[in-house]
């Protein structure tokens, strides 16, 4: 199992703000969406940033209710994480720990085809190691 496969099953809608949207904006479209993080990509529609719940949290509690009228841009996270397509399981679930990331945008060449999350990334985790101990119990009982 392999990004491009987990976003073949999921899909790979991406959902996006623009970064001069506000905090209110951007909390607004997490909701609707029911989602963690969303995308800021620029007006050509190149990544340029991801803004999350945890974002927005630290904003409200460094600067209180009017951070919500502040500009994605001026939390975002601009250091973007990405992937290929090809990028395994174990790959992503290794550059999530080390760089302390819940999302990493998955790029084919300069094409932004979706984004992985850490829920997405355990639950093909937990389905592989269900698989193998399927095949071993099944082994065993054959043997």
């Amino acid at each position: 199992m392999n990004a491009g496969k987990i976003l073949q099953a999921k899909g790979g809608e991406v959902f996006t703000v623009s970064p001069g949207d506000t905090l209110l904006d951007a909390a607004r479209v997490l909701d609707e969406r029911k989602v963690g993080a969303v995308i800021a990509v620029d007006s050509s529609k190149k990544p340029v940033g991801v803004f999350s719940e945890r974002d927005l949290a630290r904003a409200v509690a460094r600067s209180g209710p009017e951070a919500l009228g502040h500009a994605v841009e001026t939390v975002m996270t601009r250091g973007l994480i990405t992937a290929g397509p090809g990028a395994s399981i174990d790959e992503l679930m290794g550059v999530m720990t080390d760089r302390r990331v819940r999302h990493i945008i998955i790029m084919d060449g300069d094409a932004m085809t979706g984004v992985v999350s850490i829920g997405d990334v355990v639950k093909r985790k937990i389905a592989q190691a269900e698989a193998d101990a399927e095949a071993l119990k099944h082994y065993i009982e054959t043997a």
